[in-house]
C-alpha cells in the first residue's frame, strides 16, 4: 500500500542516573566517593533515503521512543548511552509539528539528516561531586528525559517526468510501455489509486524517474475523486507530461481535456503553468482518433512537431517520448 501521511510520536530516550558509590579498598583508607555518571539517552534521528518511495513503514507504529541511557556504576563506572534510533523516510518528505503545524524539514536530498528528538542527559554520580571542601558528597542526580515530539510526515514525490491526465487517459499504460513496470491497468475509472513509479534508462545510464499522478478530474481542487490527495505530488515534478485520450471513447475530447486539466492546476497552484510541460495524444489507433487530433491542434494551436503521437498499448511512439523526454532533462 502507498501511504504518504503519517503522524508518530516520538520520545528519545532517557537519560541513565547517577549512582552513590564509595571507594572501598584495602590498604586505601578514605577511598572517597566513587560513583560512576549515567549514559545519555538515545536520540532520534530522521534520515533521507532515496531507495523509499513511501511512508509505509510508519502506518502502524505510533509511537517510537529511542533507547535509554544506563545507570552509572561504582569505582567511577559511566552507564552505556543509549543507542540513536535513526528513522529512514522518502526524499521529498515534510515533517510538521502536529501542535503548531508548523514546518520543521523538508528532505530533498538523500543523505538529509534532523536530529528531531535529543536523547536526555546522564545522571551525575557523587564523585563528580567531590571538591576540596566537599570530600565526601552523599548525593546523585538522575537522568533526565528525552525530548518529545509527535510529528506529522507528509510525502511529496520529487520525480523527473509527471504524467497526469484523466482516469482511463491510458497513463498507466504508458507508464508501463516507458519504464516496464508492472501497474493494474483495466477500462474503468480510478484504476490508479495511488502515484506508480518507473525509471527511464537513457542512452547515457542516466535515469529519469517518471510518476503516473492519479485521480484528477473536474474539480480535482475542491476535493472532488481523489481529489488533493495526489495534486500535491505534481508540485516537485520538473517536467509536466498531459497525457490525453484521443479516442473519445469515454464521450470527452483531448482538447476538453487539455483546458480542464490546466484550470485544475491552475486553481491548485499557478505556479504550475511555468513548469515544462509535453502534450502526448494517447490511443491514436482509436477510428475517431484523427479527427479529434485535428480539432485538438486546431482549438490549441498546435503544431505535428509540438504534440507527442502514441499507441502505449501497441507501443507507438515510445520511444520518440522516451528520447523527447531525455533531451528535455539536459535543458533543465
Amino acid at each position: 500500500m502507498f501511504i504518504d501521511r503519517a503522524k508518530v510520536q516520538l520520545v528519545a530516550g532517557k537519560g541513565g542516573n547517577g549512582v552513590v558509590a564509595w571507594r572501598r579498598e584495602k590498604y586505601i583508607p578514605k577511598g572517597g566517593p566513587y560513583g560512576g555518571n549515567g549514559g545519555h539517552g538515545g536520540s532520534i534521528v530522521l534520515r533521507a533515503d532515496q531507495q523509499l518511495s513511501s511512508l509505509d513503514w510508519f502506518r502502524h507504529r505510533h509511537l517510537l521512543k529511542g533507547d535509554n541511557g544506563q545507570q552509572g556504576g561504582p569505582n567511577r563506572q559511566r552507564g552505556r548511552n543509549g543507542k540513536a534510533l535513526v528513522l529512514r523516510v522518502p526524499c521529498g518528505t515534510l515533517i510538521k509539528d502536529v501542535e503548531s503545524g508548523e514546518e520543521l524539514y523538508d528532505f530533498k536530498d538523500d543523505g538529509d539528516e534532523l536530529l528531531i528528538c535529543q536523547g536526555g542527559r546522564g545522571g551525575r554520580g557523587n564523585a563528580s561531586f567531590a571538591t576540596p571542601t566537599n570530600r565526601a558528597p552523599n548525593h546523585c542526580t538522575v537522568g533526565r528525559p528525552g525530548e518529545s515530539y509527535t510529528i506529522e510526515l507528509e510525502l511529496k514525490l520529487i520525480a523527473d517526468v509527471g504524467l497526469i491526465g484523466f482516469p482511463n487517459a491510458g497513463k498507466s499504460t504508458l507508464i508501463s510501455a516507458l519504464t516496464d513496470v508492472k501497474v493494474k491497468i483495466a477500462p474503468y475509472p480510478f484504476t490508479t489509486l495511488t502515484p506508480k513509479l518507473g525509471f527511464i534508462t537513457t542512452r547515457d545510464h542516466q535515469r529519469i524517474l517518471v510518476a503516473d499522478i492519479p485521480g484528477i478530474i473536474e474539480g480535482a481542487h475542491h476535493n472532488r475523486g481523489l481529489g488533493f490527495e495526489f495534486l500535491r505530488h505534481i508540485e516537485r515534478t520538473s517536467i509536466l507530461v498531459y497525457v490525453l485520450d484521443a479516442s473519445g471513447i469515454d464521450g470527452r475530447t483531448p482538447a476538453d481535456d487539455f483546458r480542464v486539466l490546466k484550470e485544475e492546476l491552475n486553481a491548485y497552484n499557478p505556479n504550475l503553468q511555468q513548469r515544462p510541460s509535453m502534450v502526448i495524444l494517447n490511443k491514436v489507433d482509436a477510428p475517431e482518433a484523427s479527427k479529434h487530433i485535428d480539432e485538438f491542434m486546431a482549438q490549441n494551436h498546435f503544431s505535428k512537431e509540438d504534440i507527442y503521437l502514441a499507441s502505449a498499448l501497441n507501443n507507438e511512439g515510445i520511444d520518440h517520448i522516451a528520447v523527447a523526454l531525455e533531451k528535455t532533462m539536459v535543458t533543465l
